[in-house]
């Protein structure tokens, strides 16, 4: 198969990697205010409000543009790394946030971020009812705006070339004829990393995940610390330049990988190895602009913002009511049955799984 050079370079499938670049962009121009919380800014009739995001966030300009015009705020972006990353620098800086708003503390980090108590309490009032069902905590910091099912990808033309089935399912993956095969993504530092490490503990249980890991390190399972370096420099299905044809993404990247017809993906996800995300937004607290962040957080639930998610983040919009791009029912459905574990194992868990994890796989 030809991989597209038509398919639109954004967003999460598709993101640059330039993370760093990107910390330093804002999503318009800030010519109408100086700075997160300008003196005109608490008054929620103008300013700048800051949002604090991880570095695959993306919305078309006129959905932005619109919100900016309605609203008069100025929309500036942080983004200080991969969700992981996300949390730790909200922690860090919780005195003197470094913005307003923070869009992408996902459900394997939510409980650390409320535990840490980053985030005031606010819900928007139109929050769709299906929005509402991922909520986590009781005290309504974080609202859910999108979700995905984090899988291992595979490159079909590599396995059809080399005259090799493809992999199904997790045990599959420590088999030896995939070895040297696969890169995933460290759960200390990527979210994804995280939820696949879930995912595993999910399958084989507290007793098993570890000596699964041991086995797929023995069967030269690659790691590298985020998303992007996994699928654009290691992974043989994006761009065609990387050695493994096995890679941690969503079950959405295949839909942004299309042939040049439309009529079939390059790409393939593993719905059998899958993990849900749900990807959370709230008001920092200690935030300089605080009514211009419930305004920015109201926006990010609403049906115009909803309809922009799939095509610009190539996740699933947190509101089920909302239309999906063409194709998704058949390059990018979501896992049956993805692998599960209690947010209150994962709180309890958490940092004694990554531990573990980094002594059997990278020490």
């Amino acid at each position: 198969m030809q991989h597209t050079t038509t398919v639109a370079r954004r967003g999460r499938a598709l993101a640059t990697g330039v993370g760093a670049t990107l910390a330093l962009l804002a999503l318009a121009a800030c010519s109408g205010g100086d700075g997160a919380g300008g003196d005109d800014a608490s008054s929620g009739s103008g300013g700048t409000v800051t949002l604090v995001t991880h570095d695959s966030f993306a919305v078309s300009d006129d959905v932005l543009a619109a919100f900016e015009e309605e609203s008069g705020l100025t929309v500036e972006q942080v983004a200080p790394g991969d969700g992981g990353a996300l949390v730790n620098q909200l922690i860090l800086t919780k005195d003197s946030p470094l913005g307003d708003v923070v869009f992408g503390i996902d459900n394997t980090f939510a409980s650390r971020a409320i535990d840490e108590g980053v985030l005031e309490p606010y819900t928007p009032a139109d929050l769709s009812e299906s929005a509402a069902s991922y909520a986590v905590g009781d005290g309504g910091e974080l609202t859910a705006v999108d979700l995905g099912d984090v899988c291992v990808n595979v490159d079909h033309a590599w396995f059809a070339d080399a005259g090799m089935p493809e992999p199904v399912t997790l045990e599959d993956l420590a088999k030896p004829e995939y070895r040297d095969l696969l890169v995933v993504t460290n759960p200390a530092t990527s979210s994804p990393g995280l939820a696949f490490l879930l995912a595993t503990v999910g399958a084989f249980g507290e007793d098993g995940w570890e000596d699964y890991w041991a086995d797929l390190r023995a069967n030269g399972v690659k790691v590298v610390d985020g998303w992007s370096d996994a699928y654009y420099v290691d992974f043989s299905g994006s761009e065609g330049a990387g050695l493994r044809p096995l890679v941690l993404s969503y079950s959405t990247s295949p839909a942004f990988t299309l042939t040049e017809d439309g009529s079939a993906s390059t790409t393939g996800a593993l719905l059998d190895t899958c993990f849900r995300q749900v990807e959370y937004a709230g008001v920092l607290a200690n935030a300089k602009n605080p009514e211009g962040a419930q305004q920015l957080l109201d926006f990010l639930v609403s049906e115009t913002f909803q309809a922009d998610v799939a095509d610009q983040m190539y996740m699933y919009p947190a509101d089920d009511s909302v239309a999906l791009p063409d194709g998704w029912a058949e390059f990018a459905p979501l896992a049956d049955e993805p692998f599960e574990v209690a947010p209150a194992d994962v709180a309890a868990h958490r940092d004694e799984w990554i531990k573990a994890w980094t002594a059997t796989v990278v020490d």
